[in-house]
């Protein structure tokens, strides 16, 4: 079985790649898997560092826009996980039409060349925020969708596409929605690894507002390990929220940080709140906890703990990435 893993040189696409590589998904102990990946900023071929020598791995280097080379790739595909997506929502604000292009008319493309070529699974990883924000209780999956920022927005666009081939056309799609990630390999403009190599080069950390905002936490293992469930026995045309459980407001989040930086208060400088800045997200899990039998597996505090221990030992990794990102 051949896969296609589009963004599969990212955040979280990486961290899927390397554990299909390395025996952690025994339903793709067979599979070759092909990555697409334009290394934009967010993307990094060191991320594939650890198992750049599978045979079992080709990567690509291109874009979801370009038809042709999607044409081709998902022609030779059996299936295809698509990771690939614009998604720092301060970047969206400072302008939107890259995230519209990236999200909206990326996901038709792939989902185009995957109707050509009858593949027989296509999952479409999204993100809670296409919700938009929720005051108490949590999001089922078939709450309305109230995106608030243009990524946002952007993403929901993408899962309404996608949805629309499964109904219009039968196209085996499935869609994810996670709630916020955390872990090792992640872009240092994200809050937790920007706020732990601040605090480890000794500058300061902006918290946004009142510090109010709650966020619910999932580490990448146990999303991808959702991913994966996903596409191995989800139904096609179902959405599957994937959550950590964990909420915590930006507040607790930034004195959990200190703390493992072995840092002070005096280290965080409260700004301007975002634009639009959705106030608590907080996603219903039991459908994939009940239909596929899904359970995270990293407390928080230890994944935690083990994030910020993955950066103070990988500066060679995150060091060029500020350089290249400049002030974030």
């Amino acid at each position: 079985m051949r896969l296609l893993v589009t963004g599969g040189a990212g955040f979280i696409g990486s961290h899927y790649v390397r554990c299909a590589l390395s025996g952690r998904y025994p339903r793709l102990d067979d599979a070759e898997i092909v990555v697409l990946d334009k290394l934009t900023y967010a993307g990094n071929a060191a991320n594939l560092a650890p198992i750049a020598d599978s045979r079992r791995l080709r990567f690509v280097e291109g874009d979801i826009l370009d038809a042709d080379l999607v044409d081709r790739l998902i022609g030779e595909s059996d299936e295809v996980v698509h990771f690939a997506a614009e998604s720092h929502v301060d970047r969206s604000i400072a302008g939107a039409a890259e995230f519209v292009l990236a999200n909206v008319v990326g996901t038709q493309t792939l989902l185009d060349a995957a109707l050509r070529h009858e593949v027989r699974k296509f999952v479409h990883v999204s993100t809670d925020e296409v919700y938009g924000s929720i005051d108490s209780g949590s999001w089922p999956e078939t709450h309305p969708l109230e995106p608030n920022s243009p990524y946002s927005a952007s993403k929901a666009g993408s899962d309404l596409i996608a949805r629309a081939y499964h109904r219009t056309h039968g196209l085996p799609v499935s869609v994810t929605r996670c709630s916020n990630n955390y872990g090792p390999y992640q872009m240092p403009e994200k809050v937790i690894p920007l706020f732990v190599t601040n605090l480890l080069d000794d500058r300061s950390v902006p918290l946004y507002g009142d510090g109010g905002n709650v966020r619910e936490w999932l580490h990448v293992d146990d999303h991808c390990l959702g991913i994966e469930l996903v596409r191995s026995i989800g139904r096609p045309g179902e959405v599957y929220n994937i959550g950590g459980g964990i909420e915590l407001t930006n507040r607790e989040l930034t004195k959990r940080l200190l703390d493992a930086c072995d840092a002070d208060w005096d280290r965080v400088e409260m700004v301007t709140d975002r634009k639009g800045h959705d106030r608590r997200y907080s996603v219903d899990s039991s459908k994939i906890r009940t239909e596929l039998g899904y359970q995270p597996a990293t407390p928080f505090d230890r994944g935690l703990a083990d994030t910020v221990a993955w950066y103070r030992a990988n500066r060679a990794w995150w060091e060029p990435l500020r350089a290249r990102l400049g002030s974030v």
